[in-house]
């Protein structure tokens, strides 16, 4: 019986197209009038700092957002540029520039299995304050009250089996009783190796093959009686 259900979000519960056409370009136009603005903030220098030493160490402010502006192109999963990102959305987020995209089955599918006793988890490579950003600002409303906790690169790759057993420890759950669905087959891998089970949501554009994941058109296929019977 699945007693909590681990998301990942782009592709699966938030489309390709609003990451990569919205977020992605938003953060690399708005880079450097946030970093001029906001260099004296000690979480923004702390993440300046990050971020210079894993590009070696020697860049300067301008040679690093210009490297940053790289590795956003490249969605490199690189945590305190993906923190810094968080912090810009979060001004575009308050200004009504965007709202965080969800499919339309994801709000309703996530109540029926709040409502069934299912504990409800992120994992993505987006920091935790990026991913409670978009979840709060949908148009189907804030849907983080919904959520038991939210997790990051902070805590391992995606494509890491260590990950998903670090999340089933902190869940305090047995990884048989802990659904992931994601669009990714390597990180469907990762966690089955833990003996997570898993799930891929095939919404536009995914691309498999997945094996022997079972796959699902939406969330609408995962009711609370078929998560019992799992």
């Amino acid at each position: 019986m699945i007693r909590a259900i681990l998301l990942d979000i782009e592709g699966t519960t938030t489309s390709l197209s609003f990451v990569h056409e919205i977020l992605f370009p938003y953060s690399a136009a708005h880079l450097a009038d946030y970093v001029r603005e906001h260099r004296d903030s000690p979480e923004v220098t702390r993440l300046l700092a990050d971020a210079r030493a894993y590009a070696g160490g020697s860049l300067d402010d301008k040679a690093l957002i210009e490297r940053m502006r790289a590795w956003i192109e490249a969605d490199q999963k690189i945590t305190p540029l993906k923190s810094l990102q968080g912090l810009i959305w979060e001004s575009g987020y308050e200004r009504g520039d965007f709202h965080g995209h969800v499919y339309p089955d994801v709000a309703k599918n996530l109540r029926s299995w709040k409502e069934a006793g299912i504990g409800l988890y992120i994992f993505s490579s987006g920091s935790v304050h990026a991913q409670k950003l978009l979840f709060g600002h949908t148009r189907e409303g804030n849907l983080n009250p919904l959520f038991s906790g939210y997790f990051d690169t902070r805590l391992g790759g995606k494509r890491d089996a260590d990950s998903y057993r670090r999340i089933a420890a902190q869940i305090s759950l047995p990884p048989e009783q802990i659904l992931f669905l994601s669009d990714r087959p390597e990180e469907l891998d990762a966690a089955a190796q833990t003996r997570m089970q898993t799930g891929a949501v095939l919404r536009e554009g995914v691309e498999g093959p997945f094996g022997a994941h079972p796959t699902f058109p939406d969330f609408a296929a995962l009711t609370p009686d078929t998560l019992q019977n799992m």
